[in-house]
């Protein structure tokens, strides 16, 4: 059986969560990253992890799509309080989408941004990143902290910002959305296999209004790997060990 990393899941989203633990390990899945999106996301998700030692582990957050002024500053606290427990800071990044900026607008965003990025360069952890809309900025960000370690999340941009991260020897995940969404497609068909990564993005619903549609759970990374595999023309085995691998070197797995 395939031993797959499940690099991005929000498992405090996923009700009765300890069934969807057992489908996932029966599933060949060996550890699954569980990112924070807030301050109250990020002490669940260090109760999780805690309690599913040597499968669950923890990165802390705080999403663009949560940025609230009066709780920035407890909640970047709370990450650097607890740095030593988790393996990435995560999810961060930038979200262009009207909805978000109507909460937290581009200026605010890059603060708490750079702040999050500096925070992961001074404790040398990799950085789990969202650039909906942003993804020139996000990269931009990132090279002006100059980190080494940083995942593009879900990445579904232009081809020019692409080859820049490539280039700049970053990682990105890669969704179910593999199996439909051309600039997700783009991504695996441009990435070098030594760059990717897999995950789910649990519990969110792919497929919408398809005949296939579906709430992710992280057994589910096994779709990730089938469309990958199927993209880049080479078996499935080759797809889960290097990714595998990757995952484990980046976030020091062991």
């Amino acid at each position: 059986m395939y031993q797959l990393i499940d690099t991005h899941a929000h498992l405090e989203e996923i009700e009765n969560l300890a069934p969807v633990i057992t489908v996932a390990r029966n599933a060949g899945v060996a550890a699954i990253i569980a990112v924070g999106s807030d301050d109250k996301s990020n002490r669940e998700v260090l109760k999780i992890a805690q309690a599913h030692p040597g499968l669950v582990y923890p990165a802390l957050g705080l999403h663009p799509s949560r940025i609230i002024q009066g709780e920035i500053e407890p909640t970047l606290e709370f990450i650097e309080a607890h740095i030593g427990d988790a393996v990435a800071i995560g999810e961060i990044g930038l979200d262009y989408h009207k909805r978000v900026r109507a909460e937290a607008d581009k200026e605010l965003q890059h603060s708490v941004l750079r702040r999050l990025l500096k925070l992961a360069g001074r404790y040398d952890k990799p950085v789990s990143l969202h650039s909906r809309y942003a993804w020139h900025d996000a990269l931009k960000l990132v090279n002006e902290v100059e980190l080494q370690k940083v995942i593009f999340h879900w990445y579904t941009g232009t081809s020019s910002v692409l080859r820049e991260i490539i280039n700049r020897g970053y990682f990105l995940s890669i969704t179910p959305a593999v199996t439909y969404h051309e600039e997700h497609r783009r991504t695996v068909k441009e990435t070098p296999l030594e760059q990717l990564l897999l995950e789910t993005d649990s519990p969110v619903v792919y497929g919408r209004g398809r005949e296939f549609e579906f709430e992710a759970r992280p057994s589910d990374v096994r779709v990730s790997l089938r469309g990958t595999a199927a993209i880049k023309g080479i078996p499935e085995t080759d797809v889960a060990s290097v990714t595998s691998a990757n995952a484990r070197r980046l976030f020091d797995l062991g």
